[in-house]
């Protein structure tokens, strides 16, 4: 099966319903992509994702590229193989980590240079170097080498973050194309949009991206510590400046309420390391708003974490017992917390779906608010 994106419906408020088509089988969007860096979704086994109505996950380029290396992973037959997991994967190509991971890196007109932050060794990113070790890795949707600015960002170096993620996304399409075959199936290459909270740079990143016709868009430089209200402008910015075809990926957003509004949007795609995270550190999210397992009040708390919640922990275990298994270090309190947030964000996306279908997204999202507390429970 070729890669394709198909819109399904569009709800009055803009958020859109497709069906995204891979070799590895079809995601319906907006969808949620669980964070499995290193190859693996921390604390869960694959047949857990699965159970939990996982259809894509994510991992991460800078991560497999060090452990184990792509050579061993394409050896192994991919990472579907590697891993164990039938399902559509798309890899990060990496630029974020090199840039916030690395003990010491630098960029040049060639591609990134960086220290390793597991052993200190020297390696060179470039442009076509990622994409090459993407397709040994074997996802099914590789991201081009972008420079990720943060947060404040001065407007002179924003355009040359974005003069450079323009020609790095022109050589990235020059090793191989936007799509590429091999192994039996089909790999396609994302766009990165940059800009950090400038409209006339955002507006430039795009029209440049498009102009080089990727299958899908991602929409980069954002949720690294800037107001909400100039994340949110910059995401219907950006969406608007996209072909309505094209998937739409907001990389790195994860809050359930940031979902909601990104969705509202036009967005199509997430990842987020917040549910997993949190959840290790036994904080929970739920259709009330985080949950921290851990504390007091909850000691002879007999319920389950989410009274709505349908997953296997809800349906066994109580509060009292998550946090006793947290408070005596217990493996299987960072599992399960993990298994039921991770659900929670699923059957969210999933929930969207439903009401985009049904045309009802703009009350549902106030019925959302209505219910949901950001500041936790």
């Amino acid at each position: 099966m070729p890669f394709g994106f198909t819109i399904r419906s569009i709800d009055p408020s803009g958020a859109r319903h497709g069906s995204l088509e891979t070799d590895h089988g079809a995601v319906e969007t907006p969808a949620f992509m669980p964070v499995g860096t290193q190859g693996t979704v921390k604390a869960l086994s694959v047949r857990d994702l699965a159970e939990i109505g996982a259809d894509i996950i994510l991992s991460n380029t800078y991560h497999l590229y060090l452990r184990p290396g792509h050579a061993l992973i394409e050896e192994a037959g991919g990472i579907h193989r590697f891993m164990g997991w039938d399902r559509p994967v798309l890899t990060d190509s990496g630029g974020y980590q090199v840039l916030s991971l690395a003990d010491l890196n630098r960029i040049g007109g060639e591609g990134v240079e960086f220290k390793s932050h597991l052993d200190g060794s020297k390696h060179l990113f470039t442009p076509e170097s990622v994409v090459e070790a993407q397709i040994a890795i074997g996802a099914d949707i590789m991201m081009v080498l972008d420079e990720c600015t943060s947060y404040p960002c001065d407007p002179a170096s924003a355009e040359k973050a974005v003069a450079r993620t323009t020609r790095w996304a022109e050589r990235s399409i020059a090793v191989h194309g936007p799509r590429v075959a091999r192994g039996g199936y089909e790999r396609v290459l994302f766009g990165i949009v940059q800009g950090s909270v400038y409209p006339e740079l955002r507006e430039r990143s795009a029209r440049e991206l498009v102009a080089l016709d990727f299958p899908g868009y991602a929409i980069g430089g954002l949720s690294v510590g800037e107001p909400k209200p100039d994340t949110f402008a910059m995401v219907a910015l950006t969406a608007r400046l996209l072909p309505p075809d094209r998937p739409r990926y907001l990389m790195g957003v994860g809050l359930p309420e940031d979902i909601v509004e990104a969705v509202a949007r036009g967005v199509d795609l997430f990842d987020c390391v917040m549910p997993t995270r949190n959840a290790r550190n036994g904080a929970v999210f739920t259709s009330r708003g985080k949950l921290v397992v851990r504390n007091a009040r909850y000691a002879r708390d007999w319920g389950p974490l989410d009274p709505g919640c349908r997953c296997e922990v809800c349906r066994t275990y109580s509060r009292a017992y998550l946090r006793h298994l947290f408070n005596t270090g217990e493996m299987l309190g960072p599992r399960l917390a993990t298994y039921h947030s991770l659900y929670f964000y699923l059957h969210l996306l999933a929930e969207m779906r439903q009401v985009i279908r049904e045309g009802t997204f703009a009350q549902w999202r106030e019925g959302f608010y209505r219910s949901y507390n950001s500041t936790g429970t």
